[in-house]
C-alpha cells in the first residue's frame, strides 16, 4: 500500500503513516531503508488487521534514476531577488537554512542576506547546488 509518513518521533522510534484517509503505526524496526524516516517521505508498506505497518520502504528506493522535481533556475532566481529571506531554500525543502537566513538579514542587516542569497543563486545557477533536501537532482 502507498502512504506518506504523518509522524515520526525519533526519540520512541515511532511514527504514523497516512494512506485513504487511514493511519497506520509503524517502528523503526519494520523500517527497510537505511536513512531515518523524515516526515513527508512517500513509502510502500504492508498494512495490518491491527493498524500496524509492516515492511516500510521509500518508494523510489529501488530506482536506479532518481526523477528530478525542483527547477535549478527557478531555485537561483528565488535566491537572487528573495534570497535575504531564503525563499530558495524553502522552495528546495531546507528549512532550517531558511530560517537562518531570515534571522540573519533582520538580526545582522539585509544587506548580508542579500549577499548570501546572490552568493547562492550563482551556486545554484552554476551547477555547484544540484540536488534538493530530499537528494533528488534539479532540472
Amino acid at each position: 500500500m502507498i502512504g506518506h509518513i504523518e509522524s515520526y518521533d525519533e526519540e520512541r522510534q515511532t511514527g504514523a503513516i497516512k494512506s485513504d484517509d487511514k493511519v497506520y503505526e509503524f517502528h523503526l524496526d519494520d523500517w527497510n531503508p537505511k536513512t531515518s524516516p523524515k516526515t513527508g517521505d512517500d513509502v510502500d508498506f504492508m498494512p495490518e488487521d491491527d493498524g500496524r505497518a509492516t515492511s516500510v520502504d521509500l518508494i523510489g528506493n529501488y530506482l536506479n534514476h532518481i526523477q528530478p522535481v525542483k527547477n535549478r533556475y527557478v531555485a537561483g532566481f528565488l535566491a537572487i531577488i528573495f534570497g535575504f529571506i531564503g525563499l530558495h531554500r524553502i522552495y528546495l525543502g531546507f528549512y532550517p537554512i531558511a530560517i537562518a537566513q531570515i534571522a540573519l538579514s533582520v538580526i545582522v542587516g539585509f544587506q548580508y542576506g542579500f549577499m548570501w542569497g546572490a552568493v547562492e543563486g550563482g551556486l545554484i545557477l552554476g551547477g555547484l547546488i544540484i540536488k534538493d533536501a530530499k537528494g533528488r537532482p534539479l532540472k
